[in-house]
């Protein structure tokens, strides 16, 4: 006789290996959101102050870089082609660890982000088609709200101190990498207007040579780097977007770990490439993008005209109900169930803060209106005014809930034994237990010492009791 399959937990507690990792990764992408923010804020200074416009627009556009190569680019374009590539080989070493170690291993576990993705994904598109389709707009920019900005929605967490739980953090990260990845696949299929056959043949090669000298277990910077390079430069030659190339080499890395390693390779990578992506390549490529002209009337345009109110409500509304929806129908119609220590709110919240839209809908504004310059500044406005709201939404319903937050947090990190490993982990360990039961004998043992001395020290104060012969009264 079998016994009954128990409901899964979505939301439940993450395995100790899981939460030391999503520490690790939050901390440098709550970091780098920090410097996102602080970079959109500067772009915006620097565009907007008349005095130092003309500079901005100057560096911005000024070419450099070797054009019999067909590498003679802009610095804006070079921030959006080049530093970008070293986002998404991070995205796709994160995809690839996710697919071999992580929640998206057991299709069951995988289910409920994949489909708070796609939906999160697919409701902001149609709330963009359906704004452009009624307000007689352009169509092209269906794509720019589906995408999340997980390091700056960290950001905003770090701003406004909120304690969100390690569960509710790793579903926002885990729908980030789905997120990612389909974001991926529509920058690869609907943005690539024309394909030089040579370049991309060269660029599969030099793939092709990376995923061999993996496996033969070639090691050494100075090999891939000036690898990688190639890859990328055939790669934007072909016509498919270049951050392409470096998804396809962060996937090819090995994210498990064998006999005698305490980290895989594709961890080890991620360790040293993270920083970089999240504290230089990601900023810069903020600076040079979120510098978009803003005025009363250009604000006041972002609501009234069809491709920027699309934007706009695909973000706030479309991100929202998209993710809740998918998590609420997936837990509806499988065996997973919500945590007992959350409520539908909290997902609701982290649903919110999921429209927060910046770097990936930045670059695919770009692209969608490409050779309209008005327009990408104007749906670029869009995507800030939209991520703001979201922010300030979601700022609103996580304070509300700040409290429980914190008490589950200290429950999460409480380590009475001292022995580097949170309490929850150690249950079913007997040796935990057996050093609660000395920490607490030594415990009983002072406490009865100082309740032999308070009492001797009471006696001693009594009139008539030890110590107070021949005192009393003459």
């Amino acid at each position: 006789m079998t016994s009954p399959r128990t409901p899964r937990k979505a939301f439940g507690r993450l395995s100790l290996p899981e939460r030391t990792y999503l520490t690790d990764a939050l901390r440098t992408e709550t970091v780098g959101g920090v410097l996102l923010l602080v970079a959109a804020v500067a772009a915006l200074i620097w565009a907007n102050v008349p005095a130092l416009h003309d500079s901005y627009e100057s560096v911005s556009h000024f070419h450099f870089g070797p054009g019999a190569l067909g590498l003679n680019l802009s610095v804006e374009h070079w921030a959006a082609d080049g530093l970008l590539a070293v986002f998404f080989f991070v995205a796709g070493i994160e995809l690839k660890r996710e697919l071999v170690a992580g929640d998206l291993k057991d299709p069951k576990a995988a289910a409920l982000p994949v489909v708070a993705a796609l939906c999160g994904m697919a409701v902001p598109a149609v709330v963009y088609t359906l704004t452009n389709a009624t307000g007689g707009g352009s169509l092209a920019g269906w794509a720019v709200p589906t995408a999340t900005d997980i390091a700056f929605a960290l950001a905003v967490l770090a701003v406004i101190g909120t304690s969100l739980p390690s569960a509710l953090r790793a579903f926002l990260l885990t729908l980030a990498v789905v997120d990612d990845l389909f974001a991926i696949l529509i920058i690869a299929v609907f943005f690539t207007e024309r394909l030089n056959f040579a370049a991309l043949g060269g660029a599969v090669v030099g793939l092709a040579v990376f995923w061999l000298l993996l496996r033969k277990g070639v090691r050494g910077w100075y090999v891939y780097v000036p690898l990688g390079l190639v890859i990328w430069g055939l790669m934007y030659n072909s016509g498919v977007h270049a951050t392409i190339a470096g998804v396809a080499m962060g996937l090819m890395l090995r994210c498990h770990t064998r006999e005698g390693e305490e980290h895989s390779p594709g961890e080890r990578i991620e360790h040293l490439v993270r920083p970089l992506s999240a504290g230089l390549a990601v900023p810069l490529f903020a600076l040079f993008s979120a510098g978009v002209a803003l005025s009363g009337g250009a604000l006041g345009d972002v609501f009234t005209k069809p491709e920027t109110l699309g934007v706009v409500l695909g973000l706030v509304i479309g991100k929202t109900l998209g993710i809740f929806g998918g998590t609420w129908l997936t837990a509806r119609f499988t065996r997973a169930s919500l945590s007992d220590d959350l409520a539908w709110a909290d997902v609701f919240a982290v649903a919110t803060l999921a429209g927060i839209g910046f770097t990936v809908s930045l670059l695919i504004g770009e692209l969608a209106f490409e050779g309209e310059a008005t327009m990408t500044d104007e749906v670029k406005a869009a995507v800030l005014a939209g991520s703001v709201v979201a922010a300030t939404l979601a700022t609103v319903l996580l304070k509300i809930r700040n409290a429980k937050y914190r008490r589950m947090i200290e429950h999460e990190e409480r380590d009475d034994d001292l022995s580097g490993v949170p309490d929850i982990y150690e249950e079913d360990d007997p040796a935990y237990h057996l050093r609660m039961a000395a920490i607490h004998e030594r415990k009983a043992a002072e406490h009865r010492r100082i309740a032999e001395e308070k009492e001797a020290a009471r006696l001693a104060e009594v009139p008539g009791g030890a110590g107070d012969e021949g005192d009393g009264p003459a």
